[in-house]
């Protein structure tokens, strides 16, 4: 099916013009520099809202093309033509041995006034552009604890010398409840991770099975999809109370969107309410 070009109305009062002189579709074609089929596409439309040479004299050319190209019975976001499930499409390419031609084929037998194979592949790229698979995951109570910094910092002022010093928002978030812990630390240093995950279990009143933190250096030595290495005090530290740790994967903050959601609660909290 070949995609109709929308002309200027320029071109269309012209074509509109040879039109009525008895010029060919063709030749009008050759005059304006453009396909036949667009020609004789637009006649068509003047024809079929009863528009001929000469128009009127207060016909404006917004008023000319909402009279050629409205889409006259059919709601904004909808197609004129039965579109298939895509969804179910998506998951049918899946299967050993299915292609798009196949899909089309079969969605032309369902509906032979359906859309050509072009128009389908377009529609079908178009959908699953839009689509951003995620899994859904669930917690068991006790299960995750998720623990960040945040990527901002809070500046502290010393009363006595005035020097602002910045210090670092540690949080911590349980999986199943989302039960929020934060603190202030200076640094992120291994003395300040450690230290901020002892204060985090006493506030718990205890220990989950796992603590899954980010690839920061104080927790993960060597970051890796399938085999990442753990800090060895931070290791000694997990196995002092009984604890597993599962870093995220790099470059995958969905992994630890728990603590995210956390750490921007704790900003607006910490950071937007003692901005001044």
């Amino acid at each position: 099916m070949p995609a109709m070009r929308r002309l200027a109305m320029r071109q269309l009062r012209q074509m509109l013009r040879l039109a009525a002189s008895g010029t060919s579709s063709r030749e009008i074609a050759v005059v304006l520099g453009i396909a036949r089929s667009t020609v004789q596409d637009n006649l068509q439309r003047a024809a079929a809202v009863g528009l001929s040479w000469p128009l009127p004299a207060d016909l404006t050319d917004d008023t000319l093309e909402n009279k050629l190209f409205a889409r006259n019975g059919v709601k904004q976001g909808t197609r004129r033509r039965v579109e298939p499930n895509w969804a179910e499409l998506a998951v049918e390419l899946k299967k050993p041995g299915v292609t798009l031609l196949i899909l089309w084929e079969e969605y032309r037998g369902s509906h032979p006034e359906g859309y050509g194979y072009g128009r389908f592949c377009e529609l079908f790229r178009g959908f699953e552009q839009r689509l951003s698979p995620t899994m859904r995951q669930e917690h068991a109570a006790g299960d995750k604890v998720f623990v960040d910094y945040s990527g901002r910092k809070i500046p502290i002022v010393d009363r006595k010398t005035g020097e602002i010093r910045e210090a670092e928002i540690f949080g911590a978030v349980l999986g199943a409840s989302s039960f929020t812990y934060a603190e202030a630390t200076w640094t992120q240093t291994l003395p300040d991770w450690i230290g901020s995950h002892v204060r985090m279990f006493r506030f718990f009143g205890g220990v989950p099975r796992l603590i899954v933190p980010d690839n920061l250096k104080s927790g993960v030595s060597r970051a890796s999809f399938c085999d990442p290495e753990i800090n060895r005090s931070y290791g000694m530290m997990a196995s002092h109370y009984g604890v597993g740790v599962l870093p995220v994967r790099p470059i995958k903050p969905r992994d630890k969107s728990k603590v995210e959601n956390g750490i921007r609660f704790a900003q607006s909290c910490i950071l937007g309410r003692l901005r001044n």
